[in-house]
């Protein structure tokens, strides 16, 4: 099971939980790009300190494949424009 949703068992659970807490504004912080006390992280038990560590890796590694594809599409339009921009010419000409 990924991480992210674990977490969201976890939140939906027992949302007084102090575990759950902690885990929640970690997730708030990742998305938000603010910051979480490690003082905090250190706090959770170790099971929950170690799903932590899958969210950060997860989160990771979906902000790499989110960047790819900015940078895909990104890499498109300019393709579609050079393409737009070569055949103009011709067109006018015609």
């Amino acid at each position: 099971m990924l991480a992210i949703k674990k977490a969201r068992k976890l939140i939906e659970a027992n949302p007084d939980d102090r575990n759950a807490k902690i885990i929640a504004g970690l997730v708030l912080a990742l998305e938000s790009d603010s910051t979480i006390s490690v003082t905090q992280l250190y706090a959770l038990d170790n099971k929950r300190f170690d799903l932590a560590l899958e969210i950060l890796d997860e989160w990771r590694l979906d902000r790499h494949y989110a960047s790819k594809l900015r940078l895909l599409d990104a890499s498109t339009v300019v393709q579609n424009l050079a393409a737009t921009a070569t055949n103009a010419p011709a067109s006018q000409s015609n």
